[in-house]
């Protein structure tokens, strides 16, 4: 315990006094949701010969929808790196920093990790199958590793028109993030609405960018200190006024994630729902900006926050193989009655033994990223051809993982 206290306060004592703890608080809530939210929303079932197979207890609960409005904090992710990037922009520039050099620096950041876990899952998938582990448990394992991970891809997008938000924010304010909101429902109208039996298939991919980039502008206005008080609070009320209205008169599905069985989803890509919620938790995020920051000068607290952020994308990167690293040997030893992980996720109990495994799958994502976090620290050292391996084995690793072989 005197050791445990010795690094949390040496941990405050070199946080820069300038150092936005709210915006780091804010972004650790929202990485912290994503684990907690495939974890308990995410199920398996065990065929006759022992493979298992993705299911949700959504299928069944369907009551429990309201818990994913909590747990889906994708909005306040965009939020915060919206304002983070806006201040590194800002800071590179000043320095003669050019917008592609801070740009390559910070997609190489992004793209080690997802590197480094395709590239591993890669050459542990034929290890697998040769123990006997079957191939649709090794697709349903590559699926959900994968799933993750499209976050990155456009969280990459969008961060390369950083300088393009940057320039709307300071010319319209928060209203720069109106047009964004407005194509999502122009979208979603002409998908659901009366001509949808007329639009492609394809219609609804056009949501893909404005729909995740929204939050993001708004953190990018936020962090140019155009976004205040007022705006936040019409944020809120009108985001949860929009929230309610689509759900109640518009029909939305009321889960925020995807429903097996379903022919509607919110978030992939993301329906105007998706940006109501985002709405209204960046509008109450900027309303306890500095509640929050007064309440993580406790060193106790503020020292997980540091922790998780600094761990970020390896929590993002592998946190489905923790869970995975359970229920693959409970299947492959013949275990395929286990409540909360190998049995189907349709009754309450499941919920209540799924509870009893998240500390489990959490020691499993620590112990596994104490390994996988040099994935995030700069490839000092590595040559060329060992980067070009990684290349092929990611490259294999996902082609497999989207069922093209």
């Amino acid at each position: 315990m005197r050791a445990a206290r010795k690094a949390v306060r040496a941990i405050d004592d070199r946080t820069p006094a300038h150092r936005d703890r709210a915006i780091d608080g804010l972004r650790a809530l929202a990485l912290l949701a994503v684990p907690t939210g495939h974890w308990l929303l995410g199920g398996f079932t065990v065929d006759a010969d022992g493979a298992l197979h993705n299911a949700s207890p959504l299928s069944a609960l369907g009551f429990l929808s309201p818990a994913s409005w909590a747990l889906q904090m994708l909005g306040i992710f965009f939020l915060v790196g919206g304002h983070a990037s806006v201040l590194s922009f800002r800071r590179a520039t000043e320095r003669g920093e050019s917008a592609g050099a801070w740009l390559r620096g910070r997609l190489v950041r992004l793209g080690r990790p997802v590197l480094g876990v395709t590239a591993v899952w890669a050459a542990m998938a034929p290890l697998l199958y040769a123990l006997g582990a079957p191939e649709a448990t090794l697709r349903t394992g590559a699926t959900l590793v994968i799933q993750p991970l499209w976050f990155v891809g456009v969280y990459a997008a969008i961060t390369a028109l950083t300088p393009y938000c940057v320039r709307a924010a300071r010319r319209m304010g928060a209203w720069a993030a109106a047009p964004l909101l407005a194509t999502v429902a122009v979208v979603d109208f002409l998908r659901y609405g009366p001509f949808a039996d007329a639009m492609p298939s394809w219609l609804s991919l056009l949501n893909l960018l404005p729909g995740w980039m929204f939050a993001y502008q708004l953190g990018v206005s936020w962090g140019e200190k155009r976004l205040g008080v007022r705006a936040a609070r019409s944020l809120l009320l009108g985001g949860a006024a929009l929230f309610a209205a689509l759900l109640l008169f518009f029909h939305y599905p009321a889960s925020m994630v995807g429903v097996p069985g379903t022919d509607r989803t919110n978030s992939h890509p993301p329906s105007l729902l998706v940006l109501a919620l985002a709405a209204t938790q960046s509008g109450a995020a900027i309303l306890l900006r500095d509640r929050l920051a007064r309440l993580l000068r406790r060193p106790a607290l503020w020292a997980p926050v540091v922790v998780i952020n600094l761990s970020a994308m390896t929590i993002l990167c592998w946190h489905q193989t923790a869970m995975l690293s359970a229920a693959v040997p409970a299947s492959f030893l013949g275990l395929n009655a286990v409540p909360g992980l190998t049995v189907a996720p349709d009754t309450l109990g499941w919920i209540l033994a799924r509870l009893a495994w998240l500390p489990v799958f959490a020691t499993a994502l620590i112990l596994i990223g104490r390994t996988t976090r040099r994935f995030e620290a700069p490839w000092t050292g590595v040559t060329r051809f060992r980067r070009a391996v990684a290349g092929v084995l990611a490259t294999g690793f996902a082609v497999f993982a989207l069922g093209w072989a």
